[in-house]
């Protein structure tokens, strides 16, 4: 399954994709339906299961259980990822920087170039370049 575009910027410094990692999705998606409305497409994830967030017709991020996260943790956690320009030169800037790696870069099929790591006060995050139509 070919993963769809959210409807955020795919320029260098903007927020790509967001996603929640959840002890329990089934409870997390029931509390998000109640307080935001959002509803929740399965998407076929090898791994582990994995939804598509939906906000009405817009995309806005998916939502798995921890199974589906790289990051090592007992508790539910929200992910931001990142788009650049390049991940490979990112994330040795972001290493030089002080950055510690929890993912190095990686293809994802569908959806472009992918890294994980922490910035130097251990907040996670993601860097990503988009898998544009040209890689298709």
């Amino acid at each position: 399954m070919e993963m769809p575009q959210m409807e955020l910027y795919d320029d260098h410094g903007t927020v790509a994709w967001c996603e929640c990692l959840s002890r329990d999705p089934e409870a997390a998606m029931a509390f998000f339906a109640a307080t935001l409305g959002w509803s929740f497409e399965p998407f076929d994830m090898e791994a582990a299961p994995y939804w598509l967030i939906h906000s009405g017709d817009h995309l806005v991020g998916g939502l798995g259980g921890l199974a589906a996260g790289d990051i090592e943790t007992g508790e539910s956690y929200w992910l931001t990822s990142i788009e650049v320009d390049n991940v490979d030169e990112r994330w040795a800037a972001a290493m030089e920087a002080g950055g510690t790696a929890i993912r190095p870069p990686h293809d994802v099929p569908g959806v472009g170039r992918v890294a994980l790591l922490r910035d130097p006060t251990g907040a996670a995050l993601g860097i990503m370049t988009s898998a544009s139509d040209d890689d298709e």
